[in-house]
């Protein structure tokens, strides 16, 4: 049997943890107090359920944490996620991670007062997503942007339209061009289907394509795709839960920040928490009231309300009258899916932002980051290489990487590497893997 893993709370978060997790066959108990949710559950994945309250002992001890290698308490209850989480961990779960809400708990002099009690991480969806909302907007002219060991190496991605100069090239053919020595092209979506390159590919109209490249040539990739970098100074937000909150809160100090709430009281709380923050009281689903706000001089737009649909709508309102960025709040799977072909520039997700965090935790192998990409299946996992074996031996090409996965780049202390097939691995380097879920069992054994 493999990994033991218990989620606490069997809501969006928990199921969508639990079905990234039962990709990789490790064993899942989750725990719910509510019987449907945990049938709904059962009925769509392969994994036990044990219906209860994770603040009891008992069910604890029922869902078997005594043998857990983790405990996820991700119930919508921040208290439940605490108790849960200490107490599983005297049961004898090896790690435990509480979902929680509250900022303060998250400052570096707080964060001690729960390893203290035993809590190994503590996650919180928003702050994430604020983050990833901030490195979004500050590299805006990518729909995503990933970034390694603190931006030595960034992977980025955007849509190409005929326009274009590299639509329909094939890729063997670009390579004459030198730009291609401090970037290169390592997938390409189409149709929802992620294409790890090879040097017979086109470049298609309307393909997402992902360029690694190292901090200081990030700019040639606009160069290259024929864009100017865009400064963004003005930023407009609808929505007003702790998703806005937290995303202003990080925004005002770096930008001009107006946000746009329907609830009266509401406004007036969102006042005193930002105070560098423009708050208007109005239907944000009403366009011309944007616009009376000021929307068609709005550089980033962030469309951040509980519902997708208000989210996808609004965004692409914003970008007919001619806002540069925008980012949609998109909560429900088949919409992340069509988001990118109707034209939304940019998504984020809470639960793919928390399962990309968690899973940094749950590789085997020596893994130190994994992230998801939107609506694909694909993951960039970075490995470190931790002793001389065949990997350090051979180069690259010799090493029977599956055809499902590519070494995108390699970092080595302070220098950074665009590998190609005559690449030789070193100790202590790590490298950045895009993997197809199909690869990571044999990627596994390589890197372990």
């Amino acid at each position: 049997m493999g990994m033991h893993i218990v989620i606490a709370g069997a809501g969006d978060m928990g199921y969508h943890l639990a079905e990234q997790l039962s990709y990789d066959n490790k064993d899942i108990t989750l725990i719910d107090t509510e019987r449907e949710v945990l049938d709904y559950v059962s009925s769509k994945l392969d994994v036990l359920t044990v219906m209860g309250d994770a603040t009891s002992i008992d069910v604890l001890q029922r869902a078997n944490v005594s043998n857990a290698s983790m405990l996820l308490a991700v119930t919508t209850s921040e208290k439940t996620n605490i108790v849960a989480a200490v107490l599983a961990k005297q049961l004898g779960a090896k790690m435990v991670m509480a979902r929680v809400r509250n900022h303060s708990y998250q400052s570096s002099e707080n964060i001690q007062f729960f390893h203290n009690l035993g809590i190994d991480n503590l996650i919180s969806p928003t702050m994430l997503c604020s983050k990833e909302i901030f490195n979004m907007i500050q590299n805006s002219s990518f729909t995503e942007v990933f970034d390694f060991e603190g931006g030595k190496l960034n992977i980025v991605g955007v849509t190409l339209d005929e326009s274009n100069p590299l639509v329909n090239q094939r890729i063997m053919d670009m390579s004459s061009n030198p730009i291609f020595e401090d970037i290169r092209i390592i997938a390409i979506l189409r149709d929802q289907k992620t294409i790890i390159p090879r040097g017979s590919n086109i470049i298609r109209n309307h393909d997402h394509v992902f360029f690694i490249s190292t901090k200081k040539h990030t700019e040639s990739i606009l160069e290259l795709i024929g864009q100017k970098k865009r400064e963004v100074k003005n930023i407009m937000i609808i929505g007003g839960d702790d998703m806005a909150l937290t995303t202003a809160l990080r925004l005002e100090d770096h930008f001009r920040v107006t946000l746009v709430n329907r609830d009266k009281e509401r406004c007036k709380w969102l006042a005193e928490q930002l105070p560098n923050t423009l708050i208007i009281n109005g239907d944000y689903k009403n366009i011309e009231l944007l616009i009376e706000e000021g929307l068609e001089q709005m550089d980033a737009f962030l469309a951040l309300t509980e519902s997708s649909e208000t989210n996808i709508i609004t965004s692409l309102s914003a970008k007919n009258h001619g806002v540069y960025k925008t980012i949609a709040h998109v909560d429900t799977r088949e919409y992340i899916h069509i988001s990118h072909s109707i034209g939304v520039d940019s998504l984020i997700n809470k639960k793919l932002v928390a399962a990309n965090e968690i899973s940094r935790y749950l590789r085997k192998g020596t893994v130190e980051a994994v992230s998801g990409i939107y609506g694909v299946d694909a993951e960039f996992i970075q490995y470190s290489v931790s002793k001389n074996n065949r990997l350090t031996k051979n180069p690259l090409k010799d090493l029977h990487f599956p055809d499902t996965a590519i070494v995108a780049g390699v970092i080595r202390g302070e220098e950074v590497f665009i590998p190609d097939g005559e690449f030789q691995l070193q100790l202590n380097d790590k490298a950045i893997v895009l993997a197809l879920p199909q690869a990571k069992s044999s990627l596994e054994k390589l890197f372990h």
